[in-house]
């Protein structure tokens, strides 16, 4: 027998409570005990590890929170949690909240939870994914389009696939200070400028088959408005500050400058930037802080002079960002621009500034001045899931997010600072019971002819000179084949249509019109049944299963890369090109003729997992693939491959899935 007498534990602060690790069951035990105390009003940080854990409450009362579900617990509860399961521990009552925490490793467990982890995040949750709102400047190019908007869209359309609950939000983000340059040029108004380009980014949007459930135009939304103006009031009540501090002004006009109107190197890296946020290393600034400013209103050297404005010490919320980015999917590129942020002491930013464009705070301000509009963008994505819910009587609202709310965003590198740190530091701000649930999905620059695309300065291929009904799927392809992933890459329209002749129709149409000519002339145009099967027909099959499984991997919460969901789907295709070549040796000869039949109901086989495994990112070709199949729905994920039933009538042959385009569709030139 061994007493352990837990008011003798040596506790000791771990995760954000007091832990005490029990010695006793012996080293080799592969159970380990360890004590916990939860103060009243305190929790645990949120954290998950590869062990299978058991919590059992001695005394006290809490709540779970675990994946965005929450639970009570009590003295006598056992809680079960699963390997790499977020889980927190709050304290709710009057008393000490005490707990015995049990763990242990379980190999095929853990392999089995890591298989299941991104989906288990989203289960029995709605599923709010955000392409960061485009700034309607100008209309959508191949950099825009390769990124965040078709990114999003794949993921919406895979989650759906996979039976989850999801939406794809975005917006018209009509109040940047981009809008007000561009009107400038034009010489037009902010709002004629913004309505203009807001139509034609949504335009752009549908052709590019990416269709959505939610846009926001913030000019114009009921109520808009007056929800910021109570959002801005509750950070005021949440610390925000009216404070005075050093800002940069136009030497010649005296105009306040921030943003589009201000260039300099910037302080952290010394690339070339503007004001507010550099685009190479992602670090903000607050414009006095650059190196060798101009003013882009006079070309002159800026002064500095006080200004009083609403500010925020974002230092003080460095915990809270932390903790977040510990809940969700966090890259270690946005975790190290976090740490590299947060490291600043006493970081004050400004969230309002002088300006006419905007949304001005119910509160005093000296002189006039708006909500800026990077912290306004916190609160459109509540906009939007309440204006989504509104539609389809669901009881959302922009007031009361809930725990159960899973927020994917998906933006360029070069927003990363706004979405990653400051909006978790802002609605921890407004909503200090909340705790925002936010997946990241950023994407690098995407270059054209080696430079970076670019609205203002018309270096682009425009969405609109290069989408019709024949090229939407290949530009899709195309686009999520070669985007910024991990690293820059570049465009050039002799490759795109190099791919599209050698990959698209060189290859996927190739191998879908021969199976379909070898089915017409050999089984009448019918799916043959499987007869006898080789080690090597098992061994092919096996593949094909292994295949799936990484696709659902690249797709998913965890993993997304369609970098490499390109690559898979190319390597079905290459391989399926292989086995057909093998297996054309026994053709001809009758006494194989049921192994050859089951080599066709394989190939069969992996032309409907195409049209399965496509269909996120191919929706047309897709389609057009499982009807030529005899398929009466392809959007729906697969859980194993499985064989086309006999004697089902084809249409392989005649079917064109891909077309040739012509070499001079789209160009780098200006559009009006």
């Amino acid at each position: 027998m061994h007493i352990i007498d837990l008011q003798e534990a040596q506790l000791a602060p771990a995760f954000g409570i007091d832990m005490a690790s029990i010695a006793g069951l012996g080293e080799q035990e592969h159970v380990r005990l360890a004590y916990g105390v939860v103060a009243p009003g305190q929790e645990s940080k949120p954290h998950k590890h590869d062990e299978l854990e058991a919590f059992l409450i001695l005394s006290g009362e809490g709540v779970i929170d675990a994946d965005g579900h929450s639970q009570p617990v009590r003295a006598g509860s056992l809680v079960l949690f699963k390997p790499f399961e977020k889980h927190v521990l709050r304290n709710v009552g009057q008393q000490a909240l005490s707990f015995c925490d049990f763990y242990w490793r379980d190999a095929a467990k853990r392999d089995a939870a890591a298989q299941d982890n991104g989906a288990s995040r989203l289960r029995e949750r709605p599923v709010f994914v955000f392409s960061t709102p485009p700034t309607p400047n100008g209309d959508l190019h191949l950099g825009h389009l390769s990124g965040p908007y078709l990114g999003a869209d794949v993921y919406v359309r895979f989650l759906r696939a996979s039976g989850h609950e999801a939406y794809h939000l975005t917006g018209s983000d009509d109040y940047q200070s981009y809008v007000v340059g561009r009107a400038r040029q034009e010489d037009s108004s902010p709002q004629q400028v913004a309505s203009h380009y807001s139509a034609a980014i949504k335009s752009t949007l549908d052709l590019m088959d990416i269709h959505l459930d939610q846009y926001t135009v913030t000019t114009r939304a009921e109520g808009y408005a007056e929800g910021l103006r109570d959002f801005f009031s509750r950070l005021v009540r949440g610390g925000a500050q009216l404070r005075s501090d050093a800002a940069l002004f136009d030497a010649e006009t005296g105009d306040y400058l921030y943003e589009v109107d201000v260039s300099a190197k910037c302080p952290s890296c010394g690339s070339p930037c503007g004001g507010n946020i550099c685009e190479e290393c992602g670090e903000p600034n607050n414009c006095v802080d650059l190196d060798t400013p101009r003013s882009r209103l006079s070309d002159t050297m800026p002064v500095t002079g006080a200004i009083r404005r609403y500010m925020i010490n974002l230092s003080a919320f460095k915990d809270a960002v932390e903790q977040h980015q510990r809940l969700g999917k966090v890259s270690p590129r946005l975790q190290q621009l976090a740490e590299r942020v947060l490291a600043r002491k006493d970081y004050w930013v400004p969230i309002t500034h002088p300006a006419q464009w905007g949304v001005p705070p119910a509160e005093e301000v000296e002189g006039e001045q708006v909500i800026w509009v990077w912290p306004e963008m916190a609160y459109g994505f509540l906009h939007g899931i309440a204006e989504l819910g509104g539609r389809l009587g669901k009881p959302w609202k922009a007031d009361q997010p809930q725990p159960d709310w899973k927020i994917v965003h998906f933006f360029g590198y070069d927003n990363s600072y706004y979405h990653s740190i400051l909006y978790p530091a802002l609605y921890r701000m407004a909503f200090p019971d909340w705790r925002c649930d936010i997946d990241y999905n950023e994407n690098e620059f995407y270059l054209l002819d080696g430079l970076k695309f670019s609205t203002s300065r018309r270096h682009a291929v425009w969405g609109k000179d290069i989408l019709n009904p024949d090229s939407v799927d290949a530009v899709r392809y195309y686009l999520a084949r070669t985007r910024g992933e991990q690293e820059r890459s570049n465009f050039t329209l002799d490759d795109f249509h190099d791919c599209v002749e050698e990959i698209l129709l060189g290859q996927w149409q190739a191998w879908l019109s021969g199976l379909g000519e070898r089915l017409r002339r050999e089984f009448q145009q019918r799916a043959p049944d499987a007869g006898c099967w080789s080690a090597l027909h098992t061994a092919y099959l096996d593949g094909l299963n292994h295949r799936l499984a990484s696709l659902k991997t690249h797709y998913g919460a965890d993993g997304f890369a369609l970098n490499r969901v390109v690559e898979e789907l190319d390597g079905l295709v290459a391989g399926a090109l292989r086995f057909a070549k093998s297996n054309q040796r026994i053709s001809q000869n009758p006494a194989l003729r049921d192994e050859y039949r089951t080599a066709i109901a394989l190939e069969l086989a992996t032309a409907r997992l195409l049209a399965q495994a496509a269909s996120p990112l191919l929706p047309r070709f897709a389609q057009r693939l499982g009807e030529a199949l005899g398929m009466e729905r392809v959007d729906r994920w697969p859980e194993a491959v499985e064989l086309t039933p006999a004697g089902t009538l084809l249409a392989l042959a005649e079917q064109a899935f891909f077309t040739p385009l012509r070499r001079q569709e789209g160009s780098a030139e200006a559009r009006p």
